[in-house]
């Protein structure tokens, strides 16, 4: 597609990647919001992690079927209409401060987002040359972010205004004033997600009746003749170890936006400075998005971003494990500048060469968001184990030294 015809495209799919962030990184809030309402520990808290990211594992390769029955345009708007059905679950959960319906909640939204992902992605990288496809996806990732910054905000305001005030109070009430103060705060999130519904649905009919063209890579015989020579997607190496690589960073990314929060209560900062906290990751991000805009790949290769992103990754990993309080969780923010590039600059060099095998490929990076599942999970077993919240980071170094030798040789690799 040449840049004229992609300015439609990238302006749509900016809307659409804005409201992945700002559905995504609500998850942020919930967390520390959700541990009150249902009193949970830190590990039963990051369940909403898990339940939100861990869709995408199971619905990303069947989202790859739909949308070859749909193609990408009434993929999207498909994906949209099954995130409003996940959001509508949040009303009867907050009505009966049922956890288990929350978290049911979210991994219809994260399917949703698992068929939208799988199908906007692949576009963003077609829509126009390959070698600056990282600089378009990071145009969609400041899109992505700063509704990510916005997200913990709203909600925040909304559902943990009185944070401190709070906490407080429910430490001296007997147990039937407890319960129903309780009971108030789990309904406060009932507006902000009757208002998603709404907004989700809408988009969804723009999405259906807007000129955003339909793709089909099948027709790109430049990039199709090395897969037709292959019978599983799985003989890509650059495919498989993105895969991976996307499964680390995505953890590393949820860990460093999602545990912030409670990871500065832990070092003894009040939650109603703490909960903004997931803000200030993203807004770190949107630095880095800003400088891929501005470098790739005018200055930088895609690999050499991603090897750079890294290198900083391990050092800001260090610095928080082995510093305390505000400077240890500002290294925590600060990971969001780390972790900007990484997920621009994985997707192209993993499905490049891939053609009739881009729509299943995709798929199989998406899978690889399960680890915003997993990896947050191990962090809060090992934070409420043995290592602590602040030792429970070293879990972030074996994943950035993953990325790191994925952009010096694992891309590179056309053959096992």
């Amino acid at each position: 597609m040449s840049s004229r015809n992609s300015i439609l495209p990238v302006l749509i799919l900016g809307v659409l990647f804005f409201i992945f962030g700002f559905v995504t990184w609500l998850n942020g809030t919930l967390i520390p919001y959700l541990k009150i309402a249902c009193e949970l520990n830190t590990q039963q808290s990051l369940l909403v992690a898990f339940a939100f990211y861990i869709s995408y594992f199971f619905m990303a390769l069947p989202s790859s079927v739909v949308l070859r029955w749909t193609g990408y345009k009434r993929g999207m708007m498909l994906g949209l209409v099954v995130m409003a059905a996940g959001a509508m679950l949040f009303i009867p959960a907050a009505q009966s401060r049922t956890y288990g319906i929350f978290l049911v909640g979210l991994f219809v939204i994260g399917t949703g987002l698992s068929l939208l992902q799988t199908a906007s992605n692949p576009y963003i990288t077609i829509a126009g040359p390959m070698e600056s496809a990282a600089r378009r996806i990071s145009i969609m990732g400041i899109c992505n972010k700063v509704a990510g910054v916005l997200a913990p905000l709203i909600l925040g305001a909304i559902v943990l205004h009185d944070a401190d005030t709070l906490t407080t109070s429910l430490a001296s009430m007997g147990f039937a004033e407890k319960e129903a103060k309780l009971d108030e705060l789990a309904t406060r999130v009932i507006n902000p997600y009757t208002w998603m519904v709404v907004a989700l649905l809408v988009l969804a009919l723009y999405v259906r009746l807007s000129p955003l063209p339909e793709l089909e890579v099948t027709d790109e015989k430049a990039e199709q003749g090395e897969g037709d020579k292959r019978d599983s997607v799985f003989r890509f190496p650059q495919l498989v170890l993105g895969a991976v690589g996307i499964f680390v960073y995505v953890g590393a990314e949820v860990i460093a936006g999602d545990t912030i929060g409670l990871y500065g209560q832990a070092q003894g900062i009040p939650l109603s400075q703490a909960k903004h906290f997931t803000s200030f990751t993203l807004s770190a991000m949107v630095v880095g998005y800003i400088v891929g805009i501005i470098t790739i790949p005018k200055y930088l290769s895609q690999h050499k971003a991603l090897s750079i992103s890294a290198k900083v990754g391990t050092l800001f990993s260090l610095v928080i494990v082995f510093t305390e309080g505000y400077v240890s969780v500002l290294f925590v923010a600060l990971l969001g500048l780390a972790n900007a590039l990484v997920w621009p600059a994985i997707w192209p060099l993993a499905i490049q060469g891939l053609g009739r095998f881009t729509k299943t490929g995709s798929a199989i990076l998406i899978m690889g968001i399960a680890g915003g599942a997993l990896l947050p999970l191990v962090y809060g077993w090992l934070a409420d184990g043995f290592l602590g919240p602040r030792m429970s980071y070293v879990i972030l170094l074996p994943c950035y030294i993953f990325i790191w030798w994925f952009s010096a040789r694992g891309f590179r690799k056309r053959a096992w």
